[in-house]
């Protein structure tokens, strides 16, 4: 049986457990590979209209990965792997703006270009924030900015008048005095690739709810690995010691309830031009170890 390939996604756990052997711990057959530092964020470097929904349409390496519980929704109802429901996450995100931007309030956004990913967790929690201030004719979305530290960079360089961004990012931009609008903090679901059994998905979550328990008890043991997470170019300016926990994983069922209300949702905004797949709960979901 080949090795469960283990990829850490723009949080702390996959590093706590790793570290602390929490997987090892489990029994677990595995590799852990890092690829965001090591390729200075180019692995998520995407043109317009690419974003998270496209690489899990494609394929994506590791056994588990995850991405906004939306698009991973619609990419296991199309059948191009299994959505895990034995837990979410909730991430910390929100539409930032430089410090001397006119934009004040919520409302001050109609219009103005939003930097997001396409079909990834910006697009739609930015709308889902700003349907409460503004006529969805009023909310634009800019898609050409790429996804998290390609659109990141251009709030620096001061090339984007207004970004939405999550966990990591969110911290730092927080951090270098941009302004946070207004919060879109969204849920994150996890996403099966290939055919991992059921008992491996099962250690590596196990080893997960470990390190999140570590990481609640003392987030200032652990934010240093946001470093991990970061290309060498950030590291000189990151102060990871005003910086939150970031994503937590909330280890209650992904329901048939929420998967139905998100398909809703989303169906009533058009956001899936080529459709939403079967949209059968219990045809997206993966097996889970008893």
């Amino acid at each position: 049986m080949p090795k469960f390939i283990i990829e850490p996604h723009f949080r702390l756990h996959e590093w706590v457990a790793e570290e602390k052997g929490y997987f090892k711990a489990e029994g677990l057959d595995y590799e852990f590979r890092e690829l965001v530092r090591t390729t200075a964020g180019q692995i998520h470097a995407t043109p317009d209209r690419v974003g998270a929904f496209q690489s899990l349409e494609a394929g994506r390496k590791s056994n588990v990965s995850c991405a906004c519980h939306w698009t991973v929704a619609v990419a296991a109802s199309k059948d191009h792997g299994r959505l895990y429901p034995g837990c979410y996450s909730v991430s910390p995100a929100g539409v930032f703006v430089p410090a001397d931007s006119p934009v004040k309030h919520p409302q001050d956004l109609a219009d103005v270009p939003i930097s997001v990913g396409y079909q990834s967790g910006s697009h739609y929690s930015t709308i889902q924030a700003l349907e409460q201030y503004l006529s969805p004719n009023k909310i634009k979305l800019n898609f050409s900015d790429g996804l998290l530290f390609a659109r990141m960079d251009k709030l620096i360089e001061g090339q984007s008048v207004a970004c939405s961004l999550f966990s990591g990012p969110y911290y730092f931009a927080e951090q270098l005095g941009f302004r946070k609008v207004i919060d879109t903090t969204f849920m994150i679901a996890t996403f099966i690739n290939g055919d991992p059994s059921p008992e491996s998905v099962a250690k590596y979550m196990r080893a997960l709810q470990r390190a999140q328990r570590d990481i609640d008890l003392r987030p200032d043991l652990y934010n240093r690995y946001y470093l991990n997470e970061f290309p060498e170019k950030y590291h000189a300016r990151m102060d990871v010691r005003r910086w939150g926990p970031g994503e937590r994983i909330v280890f209650e069922p992904y329901t048939k309830e929420t998967f139905d209300e998100t398909f809703k949702w989303i169906d009533e905004r058009g956001i899936f031009e080529n459709g939403l797949g079967t949209r059968s709960y219990e045809g997206a979901v993966a097996a889970v170890a008893g």
